[in-house]
């Protein structure tokens, strides 16, 4: 049974380690329908219009496990409002309420941003050698796209997901570009 009344957002790239505002409970949550991509051109956070970056999105097909953070009713439309201005820069994404489902098998509905896929930064599903270019040379003003990536690999490490596509995406800027520790930034 879905539980309608509670508000959830669902968090998927950045938000899994830093997510930027109070909840009252977290938990591990799969999103049918959608799957984890670097599919969007950063302008903003990790690259600028003249060398775009790279950050995740949510691309049709497929499954996703992310964190779900349930919101105090109270927080719903501070939470709300930081998290337009924060994933909104561009208009990249397309907010959206989607069913997910917690570990411990309650369904939920949660807010999260989708790539959208008629803008004109969508990057779509880019061969895995040019998206490794684009990372390792991108910086956008919060820091090196690389460290975006890297954050994200480890914290889906720690929570045990295993992702293949940004594995792979890893695996390759250190084999190519050898093992690379960049911080703990967003």
């Amino acid at each position: 049974m879905v539980q309608h009344e509670e508000r959830w957002v669902f968090g998927y790239g950045s938000l899994l380690w830093r997510p930027g505002f109070e909840f009252t409970e977290r938990s591990r949550a799969l999103l049918r329908g959608y799957h984890r991509s670097f599919c969007i051109y950063s302008h903003h956070y990790r690259g600028t219009p003249e060398n775009p970056g790279l950050v995740l999105g949510l691309n049709a097909g497929g499954e996703c496990v992310g964190n779900a953070f349930r919101i105090a009713p109270e927080n719903w439309n501070a939470v709300k409002a930081y998290l337009d201005e924060r994933e909104l820069v561009t208009n990249t994404y397309i907010p959206a309420d989607v069913e997910v489902e917690l570990e411990d098998g309650r369904t939920v509905i949660a807010h999260t941003y989708v790539a959208d896929p008629t803008h004109q930064q969508y990057a779509g599903n880019l061969p895995v050698r040019t998206a490794v270019e684009i990372i390792v040379a991108a910086h956008g003003n919060v820091g090196p796209n690389l460290e975006y990536l890297e954050n994200t690999v480890q914290h889906l490490d720690e929570m045990g997901i295993v992702d293949p596509p940004l594995h792979d995406l890893m695996d390759l800027v250190r084999r190519e570009y050898g093992e690379i520790n960049m911080g703990a930034g967003i």
